[in-house]
């Protein structure tokens, strides 16, 4: 396929004449303002009822937002743990909101969202052990709010995706909460140069020269970057993993950092679904209010997924 979807073709020509910025050219916080008015304008469907809280940090003195999406007035429902991206620099709940409201509604799950403290104020590690004490904080509590603290999936997108394979990979090694699945939305798996970082490199919306930016932010010395919970595809060891969901588009930079961690997975004997929409271009599964066939049919098959590993 040479070209995007016409919608995504449509979309992109209009920012284009726009002429708005680049991340990169920008501050830290014009970019956040920024992502926060090109974030989706569709409110996502009704949910029964939405709580916001916070909780404590391990790593911060600001505290971790937390928005808790739940279906309907039975229960007790299996729960998505659910983290946004943003390249760990930007994003919010409120980025996050019609993705959670669609994955609670057409999961039929609680949705527990993480907003957790960005870089560069907060770079490597402190993003991995917030979204791993949010799942500690879910396990132990999610019950009061009407889900089942037995049944618990992660998933996230871009850097919400690296931060959800981290905290699978985490929950393994230190012998955590026990996860039903893990889905993982075009995920930054590695920093390495890979041929679609070259290929998509500029004129799909999210550039690698965005990435190389995020990336400065996050990962902050170079000894970081070899670890695994920066990294996730540098782990030695995927096995003894919960099974997984890999969303990947064609005309994305990271499209090589999913399709290396899905083979990755499948070499580890980790019962692993790759999807992968050629047409589609990087955000695609929060596009819920264009006119585009593939960011629902994700949804649905990312929620039949869930479902299949929650036995529901």
């Amino acid at each position: 396929m040479d070209e995007p979807h016409p919608e995504l073709q449509r979309m992109l020509a209009e920012e284009d004449e726009l002429g708005v910025p680049s991340v990169a050219a920008q501050t830290v916080d014009a970019a956040r303002r920024q992502h926060e008015q090109l974030a989706s304008s569709d409110a996502g469907p009704d949910v029964e009822r939405t709580w916001d809280l916070e909780v404590p940090s391990p790593v911060a003195e600001d505290p971790i937002d937390l928005r808790i999406y739940r279906p309907g007035s039975d229960g007790p429902y299996p729960t998505l743990l659910w983290i946004h991206g943003g390249g760990f620099v930007l994003g919010s709940l409120e980025t996050a909101d019609a993705v959670a409201r669609s994955l609670a509604v057409e999961t039929d799950c609680v949705v527990v969202s993480v907003g957790y403290n960005l870089a560069p104020e907060h770079p490597f590690p402190d993003q991995p052990r917030e979204c791993y004490a949010a799942l500690e904080w879910t396990a132990e509590h999610v019950d009061t709010f009407g889900g089942d603290p037995d049944r618990i999936a992660v998933g996230g997108d871009s850097a919400g995706g690296n931060l959800a394979a981290v905290a699978a990979l985490r929950a393994r090694d230190d012998d955590g909460p026990d996860l039903d699945h893990q889905l993982l939305v075009y995920p930054v798996t590695t920093d390495a140069a890979l041929p679609s970082r070259e290929a998509n490199a500029e004129g799909y919306g999210l550039t690698t020269a965005e990435m190389e930016w995020f990336d400065e932010k996050y990962v902050r010395h170079s000894v970081d970057a070899a670890n695994p919970y920066a990294y996730p595809l540098k782990a030695r060891d995927l096995s003894g993993l919960p099974p997984a969901t890999v969303i990947t588009a064609g005309f994305d930079p990271l499209l090589d950092d999913g399709v290396r961690y899905a083979e990755r997975l499948d070499a580890a004997e980790v019962d692993v679904e790759h999807l992968n929409y050629e047409a589609m271009i990087h955000g695609f599964f929060g596009m819920l209010d264009l006119d585009i066939d593939a960011a629902h049919d994700a949804i649905e098959r990312s929620a039949a997924r869930l479902r299949d590993s929650f036995g529901t």
